[in-house]
């Protein structure tokens, strides 16, 4: 397995709130994100299939990704 089989592996795997904690904490140029890359596709279909942020999750997580 390369290294980008492993990172879609590992997107695949991450739970809806540790998505939505990235997703709004994640630095500015991270490859995730990079829509450039191949991983925001795979972010982005995961993040919605989990239901993405919820009012819930965006008030448990907060803005600096407290718990």
């Amino acid at each position: 397995m390369n290294e980008q089989e492993r990172t879609i592996a590992l997107i695949n795997k991450m739970s809806r709130e540790e998505m939505c904690r990235l997703y709004r904490n994640a630095p500015s140029g991270h490859p995730y994100f990079d829509q450039s890359l191949p991983y925001w596709a795979v972010f982005e279909k995961r993040f919605k299939e989990l239901g993405g942020f919820s009012p819930a999750i965006s008030k448990k997580i907060g803005w600096d990704g407290g718990s």
